[in-house]
């Protein structure tokens, strides 16, 4: 659904503009409300509400007796904001959230399919960069336990 990598600032205001082709995919899913909390590797993930409640449902099913499980969830949902963007595609991005991503002006958003996520600009072209040369090392490995 989500597709794409989109260099973008967040205005005067702290507010981000969603990218018109996320826009357009969220119109053309009948998307209008999103859910953002912490990912991996320093970035935001942003769910579509559906995508959000089926993630949940996996998440919820971990053994709360697990440590892990028990810390995952707390950190994963205690990060959780509903959001909305404004008629201009304007969301606010939690403080908390922007300070966990290390976002302060320049940002890269990209669409993984089934979720978005919000980067850095700086942690993303260090991710990408030490992860580019290694992609068809990886593809090859995962590909082939389909």
């Amino acid at each position: 659904m989500f597709y794409g990598e989109f260099y973008h600032q967040l205005d005067r205001k702290g507010r981000l503009v969603l990218p018109a082709k996320i826009r357009e995919a969220a119109k053309n899913n009948f998307v209008d409300k999103f859910f953002i909390t912490r990912g991996l590797d320093k970035c935001l993930f942003m769910f579509s509400e559906d995508e959000w409640r089926n993630q949940e449902q996996k998440f919820k099913s971990m053994p709360f007796v697990k440590s892990e499980a028990r810390k995952f969830n707390r950190l994963y949902f205690s990060g959780a904001a509903e959001i909305t963007y404004d008629k201009q595609g304007r969301i606010i991005i939690p403080q908390y959230l922007k300070q966990f991503a290390g976002i302060k002006r320049d940002i890269v958003v990209i669409g993984v399919s089934n979720r978005i996520e919000i980067w850095s600009k700086d942690i993303w072209l260090e991710f990408y960069n030490t992860s580019c040369d290694a992609f068809e090392e990886i593809s090859e490995r995962l590909i082939d336990n389909l």
